[in-house]
């Protein structure tokens, strides 16, 4: 994703509507689809997002230009979104049995072309925890390195690696699990 120009954030932060709205119309696809991935629903998606933004308008003045905007903006997306999910009443992602019961068998489907089924991928995320979640998303739709993720989620490169191996392992484990009946 292509940089906002550095005059429109600073804009945007003296309170330039018109600018945040450039700053809006730039990055909100991409602040709901990590919040849709993660949350799984559309409704929370559509709040996640609306929070997003009312969180970066409150924030935007102490942006400093000491990483990529769009880092920043993933930072707060996945944050907020993590923070939703956790916060539902009860559950902290969704149980295998929940996304597939009654469910025909993904045993022909491999993980990589499952990523470019998108009832598949939200299938596939929600046997994930959200700290998983977020960091699949991030290095497999969005494409961020794993520097670029440590630094949105916030945390050191080592759990980003980590968490990514776990949810590899897992969806390989769920492939196996799915094709031999287990």
């Amino acid at each position: 994703m292509q940089e906002l120009d550095r005059k429109i954030i600073e804009k945007a932060a003296k309170g330039d509507i018109d600018c945040f709205e450039e700053i809006f119309k730039t990055y909100s696809s991409l602040v709901y689809h990590v919040a849709f991935r993660v949350s799984g629903s559309h409704e929370d998606a559509g709040d996640i997002t609306q929070n997003v933004f009312l969180l970066l308008h409150r924030k935007l003045a102490s942006f400093r230009f000491q990483s990529k905007f769009t880092t920043w903006v993933y930072r707060i997306a996945s944050n907020q979104a993590l923070n939703h999910v956790k916060s539902r009443a009860g559950k902290k992602y969704i149980s295998y049995d929940e996304a597939f019961a009654g469910e025909v068998s993904l045993s022909a489907v491999n993980i990589r072309e499952s990523l470019e089924n998108n009832e598949a991928i939200d299938k596939l995320l929600s046997y994930l925890t959200p700290e998983q979640r977020i960091c699949i998303i991030l290095r497999t739709v969005q494409g961020l390195s794993y520097a670029e993720i440590a630094e949105a989620v916030g945390v050191d490169i080592d759990v980003v690696r980590s968490r990514l191996r776990r949810a590899r392992e897992k969806l390989v484990d769920f492939k196996s699990e799915v094709k031999y009946g287990l």
